[in-house]
């Protein structure tokens, strides 16, 4: 890595917060012309040599300008034109990102797919956005599919390999590029994990999406010495969101292409990040077993999106690290300024967000003095105009009653592709349903129970799935690594049983016995207990969806005949 510092100079992170036209379409072009420092390499990807050791290639902005427009050449020479969505099926790293860079240049959609999603759904998902051309790292597999259904065939289906391998020169680029957004145009598509069924195709706006993140231009840690490992999937909003901060902030960044543990650790080792961003699937790793502490030496936050992180995960990571004595608490508090000596440990950011937020909306900061608080997303952001907890009604109930998150916010999706019906159903008296449940204190603190999607619905009452997972990891740690509670079928209506993923030092224990101790830290919390405990001890006991988060409607399916009989 280069001695040259790549961060923008606060002047121009400051002109970034009010320039009009700037948005998700079009901040490289803005980071191009600001950055006095463009030259300068700070976007990283990895890979391991023939000895199997990591090695870092560096890329500046007129780098990933140059990629841009050599994909863009591309595109533009297979027909695509402004508005027209165009599917990109490719791994997880920094490849995605400069497709969706090429297609935004040339006012095009870019429909983001994680390419571990099922063919057959990703196939009806493509039909669904009606994709004019598809690029994809494998095509075997679309092309089969689209055999039995050639009406649904797009334009083209080409291989990433080909658009990688084209001459710019032997093509060229519209007269107008790159391309003029609009406030309101659509920049890209997302599909949701498809935890509660099939996909949902989220849109992105190019105004929307920057709305809420002008604050990280001057709040996110970006000192000469701070670097970021984003092992977000970069198909979906939350790995998007951090690659245009890093790039507007010039914050030298790794873009991982895999979250697994085993990859992650040696890259962080020879990186050595001083924060990390992930979905709470890389977090759960790395809090397991031995702690990595030569890769999170440096390491002063952790950046939590997607699904809220366990407490009992945490409290590991939040060990590791040091902190500078005058360390802003991310971007949830105005810039201060480090002074001292370095404090031991570091900070867990946990951002409940999601790609229809546009980002995280609430944040909790947990350091290695915070004490628990089970379940608590803390308050609204700055992009929140209001927050509350509403009932069926949409009306907005008292502190402490449970019922549905909304928000009001500018950062909000326009709603999802094609499909009115659903994007009126998440609308209620002028708010967004996030999809969750929620409750607030008397201070304004949220706290996150539930998705309304996994509700158990018992005879005695409503049983909210996350504090009685939030217990297990936390209080039965000797036993449990990982869980997931869901509602099964009993002989009187719904029961919770847990699905569990035992620590390694607990293989041989039984589900009896897990679940006696559950249900006794459950009842000392004043919990409902478990009717089960299912205790997964192979990958395909619990499974994960395409960016990593547990597939509860797949649990609640497997398991409805357990007190068959």
């Amino acid at each position: 890595m280069t001695d040259q510092t790549p961060i923008a100079p606060l002047s121009v992170r400051q002109g970034f917060m009010t320039e009009p036209g700037l948005g998700a379409g079009n901040f490289l072009d803005h980071a191009l012309a600001a950055n006095p420092n463009r030259a300068v390499p700070f976007v990283y990807s990895h890979h391991n040599d023939h000895r199997g050791q990591v090695v870092l290639r560096g890329h500046s902005l007129t780098d990933l300008a140059a990629l841009r427009d050599r994909y863009a050449t591309w595109y533009h020479a297979n027909g695509v034109r402004p508005g027209e969505p165009v599917g990109v099926v490719v791994a997880e790293g920094l490849e995605p990102l400069l497709h969706f860079l090429a297609l935004t240049a040339l006012g095009a959609i870019p429909a983001m797919v994680n390419d571990a999603m099922r063919t057959d759904v990703m196939a009806g998902y493509l039909e669904h956005v009606g994709v004019v051309g598809v690029v994809a790292d494998d095509t075997t597999r679309l092309q089969l599919a689209y055999r039995n259904a050639p009406r649904a065939r797009p334009r083209f289906i080409a291989l990433a390999a080909e658009v990688r391998a084209h001459d710019a020169a032997s093509g060229s680029l519209p007269d107008e590029y790159p391309y003029r957004h609009e406030p309101d145009d659509v920049v890209a598509l997302i599909h949701s994990s498809g935890t509660t069924g099939t996909p949902k195709s989220t849109i992105l706006g190019h105004r929307s999406f920057w709305d809420g993140k002008q604050p990280r231009m001057v709040r996110f840690p970006a000192e000469p010495y701070d670097r970021l490992m984003s092992l977000m999937p970069h198909t979906h909003a939350g790995g998007l969101s951090y690659f245009l901060t890093a790039v507007l902030l010039g914050l030298p960044t790794v873009i991982m292409s895999d979250w697994r543990r085993a990859a992650v650790e040696p890259v962080m080792e020879v990186f050595q990040p001083t924060m990390v961003a992930s979905f709470p699937r890389t977090f759960v790793e790395l809090a397991t077993g031995e702690l990595p502490v030569k890769g999170a030496a440096k390491v002063h936050s952790w950046f939590n999106t997607g699904d809220s992180a366990h407490f009992g995960h945490i409290r590991r990571l939040v060990q590791l690290g040091e902190r500078p004595a005058g360390l802003i608490r991310s971007w949830l508090l105005p810039r201060g300024e480090a002074a001292g000596e370095p404090l031991p440990g570091s900070q867990f950011v946990d951002g409940l967000g999601s790609s229809e937020m546009g980002m995280a909306l609430f944040g909790q900061v947990t350091s290695p003095e915070t004490p628990r608080s089970d379940r608590c997303v803390g308050k609204a952001q700055d992009a929140v105009v209001k927050a509350a907890v509403l009932d069926e009604n949409g009306n907005e109930l008292p502190d402490g009653t449970v019922g549905l998150l909304g928000v009001i916010t500018p950062s909000r999706t326009p709603g999802y592709w094609n499909d009115p019906r659903l994007t009126g159903s998440f609308e209620l008296n002028g708010y967004w349903l996030t999809g969750d449940v929620a409750r607030r204190d008397a201070e304004g603190n949220f706290y996150h129970l539930d998705r309304t999607v996994d509700v158990i619905d018992t005879l005695a009452g409503p049983v909210y799935s996350l504090p009685v997972e939030e217990v297990l990891i936390a209080d039965c740690a000797d036993l449990v690594q990982d869980c997931s509670v869901v509602g099964v079928p009993g002989p009187e209506g719904q029961v919770p049983v847990a699905v569990v993923r035992p620590q390694a030092e607990a293989a041989g224990v039984g589900a009896e016995e897990v679940r006696d101790q559950a249900n006794k830290a459950l009842a000392d919390a004043g919990l409902a207990t478990l009717a089960a405990v299912i205790l997964a001890r192979t990958e395909q006991d619990y499974p994960l969806g395409p960016t990593g988060k547990v597939l509860k409607r797949e649990l609640r399916t497997r398991h409805a005949a357990l007190f068959a009989g």
